[in-house]
């Protein structure tokens, strides 16, 4: 009897394995753990891949197939983006899969922001005044002979 039983137990546990996937024997996805850091420190940085932080810090990515970059930025400072290259070792029986990324930590040296120029008005010549002929010298008058204008009249 106790046979009967072992057996039946062991059937309908090996029932439940019918709707077991394969997916619980694949492994994760590896992750790259990524040091972030800028002067001067306080930056937000973001990778492209998505996850980011407050520098200095660290942040833990899926490792990608191809290369990424790191925003960051600060109030004051001019933004900046650094590559990142992703080195994958397959690894063999003796040593483990690994993933490097170069640089690590990822530096940016952020530059403070320009301030704007102020803008200038163009500069523009004072109008001259109207000369009164009620305050002209006399003899600021042009001589009766001569065409011309004297030209040192009202310099006097």
């Amino acid at each position: 009897m106790r046979r009967v039983i072992a057996i039946a137990l062991a059937g309908a546990s090996l029932g439940g394995c019918s709707s077991m996937s394969w997916d619980m024997f694949k492994s994760a996805p590896p992750t790259v753990q990524v040091r972030l850091e800028s002067n001067p420190p306080g930056a937000d940085a973001t990778t492209s891949l998505g996850p980011g932080c407050k520098t200095p810090c660290s942040v833990s990515v899926p490792a990608p197939d191809a290369p990424f970059t790191v925003a960051f930025a600060l109030p004051k400072y001019q933004s900046a983006s650094v590559p990142v290259n992703v080195t994958k070792n397959p690894g063999d029986f003796t040593t483990p899969a690994s993933v490097t990324t170069d640089p690590n930590p990822v530096f940016a040296e952020l530059q403070p922001a320009v301030p704007p120029k102020p803008v200038r008005k163009p500069h523009r010549p004072k109008k001259p005044k109207p000369a009164t002929t009620a305050a002209a010298p006399a003899d600021a008058a042009p001589a009766a002979g001569s065409p011309f204008p004297d030209p040192n009249a009202g310099k006097r």
